[in-house]
């Protein structure tokens, strides 16, 4: 790992009204760190998910961002495109629900070239061979490559979605519930491959789960939340084995038998 964070949250806050979204969090993710956020429904999570990925813009706090360049910049002060510049080319965003992060009535190659195309490859030889290749990459058969999201299983179009994301060979993907309304075999497939994926590339990755299996699995740092705020952090194992908070404790104790 680099010794400079590649992301850096600080005292971030977002109210709506008199209720609280999420309050005074801080931490620092580092290159090729899996992060997860967990906590049940109403916890904060996704909210604090959205304000780091400047989805939702916080009531206070600040989220910093380090370029290609290795310039820690202020994610607020962005400008409107190199906002979205960075969101189609360094980031990805893996959704619970396939549908809002693909296009669903362009075919599986035009999701994936979309991507390449927001970077500038305009050679469609090229965008087909990239396509196909992360399809294959995805456990996606090539002669599906021209069919439409609309025609896939839930499992392939969440696969289909990570191919989308990771395309660009992006340093930062962020990760809300990615197996989250899948059956239990295709989550394990799913999360082999994300294991696979994530390691093969050094990703860092921020993942909302309520699935303390899924953390256990993908993550090395945990984060969890009640109520908008942090009630415990630390490195996964530790959380997972020896949790401090009454909360985690109660969480870790809710974990099913295997």
């Amino acid at each position: 790992m680099s010794d400079a964070p590649l992301l850096s949250v600080r005292d971030l806050s977002k109210r709506y009204g008199a209720r609280v979204g999420c309050e005074d969090i801080s931490f620092d993710l580092w290159p090729g760190e899996v992060l997860a956020i967990v906590g049940e429904s109403g916890s904060g999570k996704t909210t604090l998910l959205n304000c780091v990925s400047t989805r939702l813009q916080p009531s206070s706090g600040a989220v910093s961002y380090r370029m290609r360049d290795g310039v820690l910049r202020d994610l607020a002060e962005l400008g409107e495109a190199e906002r979205r510049f960075l969101m189609r080319t360094d980031w990805g965003f893996v959704h619970q629900n396939p549908a809002d992060g693909l296009r669903m009535r362009v075919s599986a190659g035009a999701n994936v070239g979309e991507r390449l195309m927001a970077i500038g490859e305009r050679h469609y030889g090229r965008l087909r061979e990239t396509a196909t290749d992360w399809l294959g990459r995805v456990e996606i058969a090539e002669d599906r490559i021209d069919d439409r999201p609309v025609a896939f299983s839930g499992g392939m179009r969440q696969r289909l979605q990570v191919a989308r994301n990771l395309v660009t060979k992006p340093r930062l993907v962020f990760m809300d519930e990615p197996t989250g309304g899948l059956d239990v075999s295709v989550q394990a497939r799913l999360l082999d491959l994300l294991r696979s994926l994530v390691s093969e590339l050094g990703l860092s990755v921020i993942i909302v789960t309520h699935d303390l299996a899924v953390a256990r699995l993908l993550s090395q740092r945990m984060i969890v939340m009640k109520g908008g705020r942090v009630v415990e952090s630390g490195l996964t194992d530790r959380v997972l084995d020896d949790p401090h908070h009454a909360y985690t404790q109660l969480l870790v104790a809710s974990i099913p038998e295997s």
